[in-house]
């Protein structure tokens, strides 16, 4: 039955499928790459000025050292608030443009690496690799320090050591839960308490040194979007780039490892070799990140997107790409509020819409969400006890029925009052109502008088229908599922409701040789193989 439902594709129409799917992967990561590409572009060809409005000042491009803001001070408080709002929607500012283009792709990126870390059960793992990285930031620029007493923060340097020291943090995850008996969440936290606290007795160091409180080490703490500069820009994307293209060769692959790591073993797949390398991109997405949000909130980047994602789809190809769009509309949203009002933090704000929408999502997401789902259990509810009802109709009413009658067509018109559906189902009688009510709206019952219903012509065909498969079904398990007398019919009542066109044929053709009513042109009533308990479950 199973097998039949399940069905199978030759090995040809099997690797056209794959096939498809795998350029189909790679043009859209091929589409997102021009796009990024195209978007630093068009900020390092954008003119350095831009005007804060018509007679407004003039806006100088922040250079190195500088500590700009998204929207000019002047145009801050010299407009209003339906003006600012034009010239950040616009994009006006050169600043603006480079933040919103440095989030998005790192929301699009964060996004799709997210969503295998989701998958494979590991979403706090960005948020050890964010926290792992501070001590190496700390450390870079204390080496550049001895090297170069006084000299500024370098960002590479800063960089190349979170990155190393994220690797670090994410290599010892792996490692303590390869080869200890530790489980993923103690490791997680053991490695984020040691690496975190290194970072903050470091960073106490740092902030003694005569350079060291104009270094600005604390942003990479909480994050800083406004300092983003076009230089950054250029690193994100690029970082991003080489993230998308990984991510599109090794869809498959990826897949394999978050769903069924054990098969992919099997099958001669390096799963230590493709863990690594995972646990790779998120590190360069946590790295990446920790200028605009912080290492505090990293891992809302990775986490957000794809968990709002899994509301919306079941499809794994869907996923990514709508938790790539849910991070870079987060990204968007969140720096509106940064370009329209001074002193707004960036990478708070960018998690704050990503949180509302991943609330959206949790109520409205049409695979999973919490209305949706409320709605579907309700109507399967009303459909089951609409069954059940039209079968307690018709087992009050065939007693009555002569024996060489129509099944079907008897049934319509007969009264049944209203206390025998109470007590032959053992139900309230506010229920029976509510179902009652239900099954009038529906044309399948009418009132009569006398606290009386009776079946109409359409209601006499559900009714003979829902009767005749809890019977087959009953049959059946009294056949070849061994389920005693007593509990066939509470075992009926769990599965009939949900049966198909087809397993109803089968078990007629299997029923068929012990029951031979069964195989009649006309369908045909079987008998109850027991009488009906006076009270149900």
């Amino acid at each position: 039955m199973n097998g039949r439902r399940m069905g199978c594709l030759s090995n040809t129409a099997g690797t056209c499928a794959r096939t498809v799917r795998e350029w189909h992967s790679l043009a859209i990561v091929a589409v997102m790459v021009v796009l990024a590409v195209g978007g630093a572009l068009f900020v390092a060809a954008w003119p350095v000025t831009a005007e804060a409005g018509e007679g407004g000042p003039v806006v100088q491009v922040a250079q190195a050292g500088d500590v700009p803001d998204a929207v000019p001070q002047a145009a801050v408080h010299t407009s209003t608030l339906w003006q600012r709002f034009v010239r950040a929607i616009t994009l006006r500012d050169y600043h603006t443009r480079v933040v919103l283009l440095g989030t998005l792709v790192l929301g699009m990126t964060s996004g799709m690496v997210g969503t295998f870390m989701l998958l494979r059960k590991r979403a706090l793992i960005g948020d050890v690799v964010g926290h792992a990285a501070l001590p190496g930031v700390c450390l870079a620029f204390l080496l550049q320090q001895i090297w170069q007493p006084g000299a500024e923060r370098s960002l590479p340097a800063l960089i190349a050591g979170a990155w190393l020291a994220a690797l670090a943090g994410a290599g010892c995850t792996v490692a303590l839960r390869r080869w200890t008996r530790i489980r993923d969440d103690a490791a997680q936290a053991v490695v984020l308490s040691v690496f975190f606290g290194a970072g903050i007795v470091l960073l106490s160091i740092v902030q003694r040194l005569p350079s060291g409180s104009v270094a600005g080490l604390q942003n990479w703490i909480y994050g800083q979007a406004g300092l983003m500069l076009a230089s950054d820009v250029q690193l994100i994307a690029g970082a991003a780039i080489l993230g998308l293209i990984i991510c599109g060769l090794l869809f498959k692959e990826f897949a394999l490892l978050a769903f069924d790591e054990k098969f992919a073993a099997s099958q001669g797949w390096p799963v230590l070799l493709l863990d690594l390398l995972l646990m790779g991109l998120v590190v360069m997405v946590a790295v990446i990140g920790l200028q605009a949000v912080g290492l505090l909130l990293v891992v809302a980047l990775l986490i957000l997107p794809p968990a709002a994602a899994r509301f919306w789809t079941e499809h794994l190809l869907r996923m990514t790409l709508l938790a790539a769009a849910i991070g870079g509309i987060s990204a968007f949203l969140g720096v509106l509020p940064s370009a329209m009002l001074a002193r707004w933090a960036t990478g708070p704000s960018i998690v704050l819409v990503g949180s509302v929408m991943f609330g959206f999502s949790l109520l409205f997401g049409t695979r999973r969400g919490l209305l949706p789902r409320y709605w579907l259990q309700r109507e399967v509810r009303r459909k089951v006890g609409r069954a059940d009802l039209l079968r307690a109709m018709y087992e009050l009413i065939e007693p009555s029925l002569p024996d060489d009658a129509p099944q079907v067509t008897s049934l319509a018109g007969v009264p049944v009052r209203r206390e025998q559906l109470v007590q032959k189902r053992s139900w309230k009688a506010r229920r029976v109502g509510r179902l009652i009510a239900d099954a009038q709206r529906r044309g399948l019952m009418t009132a009569g008088p006398a606290e009386q219903v009776s079946l109409t012509a359409a209601g006499a065909e559900e009714a003979f229908r829902a009767a005749r498969q809890h019977r087959l079904w009953e049959l059946f398990l009294m056949q070849a599922g061994d389920v005693a007398t007593a509990q066939m019919d509470r075992s009926a009542d769990r599965i009939e409701h949900f049966l198909e066109p087809d397993e109803i044929e089968e078990l007629e053709q299997r029923l068929a040789r012990q029951f031979p009513e069964l195989a009649r042109p006309e369908l045909a009533m079987p008998h109850s193989p027991h009488a009906l308990p006076e009270e149900q479950p």
